[in-house]
C-alpha cells in the first residue's frame, strides 16, 4: 500500500529533512525589521527553490511589503490550499537566548530532544511538516496524492499588511475545495488537535484628559479631577462580579457550544488547575460556572492590556496627572460584531466621563470571530486520519487567540479552513528559546502525509 511506503520512507528520511528545516531557519527573516528585508526575501526564494525540488510550479509575488510564494502541484481527486508564513518574530531580548537564535540545533531536554532556533515552531517548522509529506509522496509514488496550492506570506508576524489586497486581487487562483492552515497546535502532548472556533478582536486606546497640566497634588489634591481615577472607575465598571461584561448587548448572538463539541471538550486531559499553574496562579477568573476551556475558547473577554499616567519614574513625584491611558482588547466569539462592540466600549466610557474631562479613542483593529462547519467531510477524514497517527482520539479545539487569515479565505476566496499544527505550549513562540519538539517534526510529517491520503480518497 503506498501510505505505508510514505510513511516508512518519512521515518528513513528524518535525518536530511531535519537538516533541511535547520537550514531553513538559518535564515534571519524578521518581517517587522526593515534592515532584515533582503532576508526575507531569500526565505521566499529558498522555499520557491525547494516547492521547484518537488515539482510545483512556484513563483514570488511583489507585495508593496515583503513578497508572497504562489505554488501549484498537479493531482487528481480534492484541491487543498496550503497555508503557512515564513517570516519570523524579532528575537528581543537577545541576552535572554541560551543559544545564537538563528542558529538552529538540536537539543536534549528532560521532555525530549527539540529543534531551539527562532521560527523552529512559528511556522516555519510547521510548514515544512506539509513541505516533506509532499516530498515522500513525491519520492515513493512519483506524484502528489491531490492537487495541492500553496501560499507563504512573509509578513504574519507584521500585522500582514499585504495579504487581504493580494487575496482579492488573486482569488480566483486561490480557490480550492479547503484550505489547510498549520499555524496552531495541540491541547495536550498527545491529542492531535483541529481548531474550529477563533476568537476575534477588537483593540482599543483611551485617552482621558483632565487639568491642562500636571498638579501638585498637596495644592490641588481633593478639589481638582484626577484621570487616572476616572479611568479605574470605568475600567473597573467593565466586569461584574460573576466575570461578565457589562457592554450594552455585549453577548448578543453569542450562542452555547454544540453538543457534539462539548462532549469532545469534556473528553479532553486538560486541567486548568495545571494551565494556570505553570503561570504561578491557581484561582480561573472568568465566567462564573464556565469550565476551564470554555472560559479560553468559546466565550468572549475583556482585558486591560495596558494602564498608564503620571509619574512613574524612580522615588516620588506627587502629582495630580493631567492625562490617563489605557490600552483593552476585547476577545470576540462567533455571532459577535466587532464594531458594535466597539461602539459600546466607548458609549461606556463616556457614560462614566464626569465634568471637566475629555476623552479620546485610537483604534487598533477590529476582526470578528471565525467558526468552521465541520459538517465538511474533510473534517472527519483528517480527524481519523490525525487519530490514526497519534494513536489517540483526535478532537474540535477552539483557539483563545486570533488568526485573521481563516477568516480572510472564508469571506474573501470562498473556502473553508482546516487548522491543524503540531505546536505544543510550552513551545516559547514569540519569547526567547522558542523550540520546536522534534517528536512534533516528525508526527506532523507523518500526519500530514495520513491526511493527504485521506483527502485523495
Amino acid at each position: 500500500m503506498s501510505l505505508d511506503q510514505v510513511l516508512a520512507h518519512i521515518d528513513a528520511d528524518q535525518d536530511a529533512a531535519l537538516d533541511r528545516l535547520l537550514d531553513l531557519l538559518r535564515i534571519q527573516s524578521i518581517s517587522t525589521d526593515s534592515a532584515y528585508a533582503q532576508q526575507c526575501d531569500a526565505a521566499a526564494d529558498w522555499l520557491i527553490d525547494d516547492l521547484k525540488s518537488l515539482g510545483f510550479e512556484a513563483s514570488k509575488r511583489k507585495t508593496p511589503g515583503h513578497p508572497m510564494v504562489v505554488a501549484h502541484g498537479e493531482g487528481s481527486g480534492t484541491h487543498a490550499l496550503f497555508y503557512g508564513h515564513y517570516d519570523v518574530q524579532p528575537v528581543d531580548p537577545l541576552e535572554l537566548w541560551d543559544t545564537p537564535p538563528f542558529e538552529p540545533a538540536v537539543e536534549d531536554t528532560p521532555k525530549g530532544k527539540v529543534i531551539r532556533g527562532r521560527g523552529s515552531s512559528d511556522d516555519k517548522g510547521q510548514l515544512m511538516t506539509f513541505l516533506e509529506a509532499c516530498r515522500a509522496w513525491k519520492a515513493v509514488t512519483g506524484g502528489l496524492p491531490t492537487k495541492i496550492s500553496i501560499l507563504f506570506e512573509g509578513e504574519e508576524e507584521s500585522g500582514s499588511p499585504s495579504l487581504v489586497p493580494f487575496m482579492e486581487a488573486h482569488k480566483d487562483e486561490l480557490k480550492s475545495d479547503i484550505t489547510l492552515i498549520c499555524d496552531t497546535g495541540m491541547i495536550t502532548p498527545n491529542t492531535p488537535s483541529i481548531v474550529t472556533m477563533l476568537r476575534g478582536l477588537v483593540g482599543q486606546q483611551v485617552t482621558i484628559t483632565g487639568p491642562d497640566k500636571d498638579l501638585h497634588s498637596g495644592f490641588f489634591g481633593g478639589l481638582a479631577r484626577n484621570p487616572i481615577r476616572v479611568l479605574n472607575t470605568a475600567l473597573a465598571a467593565l466586569h461584574d462580579d460573576e466575570g461578565r461584561i457589562t457592554l450594552d448587548g455585549f453577548y448578543d448572538g453569542v450562542e452555547e457550544l454544540p453538543e457534539q463539541v462539548a462532549k469532545q471538550w469534556d473528553s479532553i486531559d486538560w486541567s486548568a488547575d495545571d494551565f494556570l499553574g505553570g503561570v504561578n496562579l491557581s484561582v480561573p477568573a472568568g465566567e462564573t460556572g464556565r469550565s476551564g476551556l470554555e472560559q479560553i475558547w468559546s466565550r468572549p473577554t475583556c482585558d486591560v492590556n495596558g494602564i498608564w499616567g503620571g509619574y512613574t519614574g524612580e522615588g516620588s513625584k506627587t502629582v495630580i496627572p493631567s492625562q490617563a491611558h489605557a490600552k483593552i482588547s476585547f476577545r470576540l466569539v462567533p455571532g459577535q460584531d466587532p464594531i458594535k462592540i466597539r461602539e459600546a466600549f466607548q458609549a461606556h466610557m463616556r457614560a462614566h466621563l464626569p465634568a471637566d474631562c475629555d476623552i479620546a479613542f485610537l483604534d487598533y483593529g477590529a476582526a470578528p470571530a471565525a467558526s468552521m462547519e465541520i459538517d465538511n467531510p474533510a473534517f472527519e477524514l483528517a480527524r481519523a486520519a490525525l487519530t490514526d497517527e497519534w494513536e489517540t482520539d483526535g478532537v474540535y479545539v477552539g483557539c483563545g487567540g486570533s488568526i485573521p487569515i481563516a477568516g480572510h479565505f472564508q469571506d474573501i476566496v470562498g473556502t473553508q479552513s482546516m487548522l491543524i499544527g503540531f505546536g505544543q505550549d510550552d513551545d516559547q513562540i514569540h519569547s526567547p528559546n522558542e523550540k520546536y519538539d522534534l517528536r512534533s517534526f516528525h508526527k506532523g510529517i507523518r500526519s500530514w502525509a495520513r491526511i493527504l491520503h485521506a483527502l485523495a480518497d
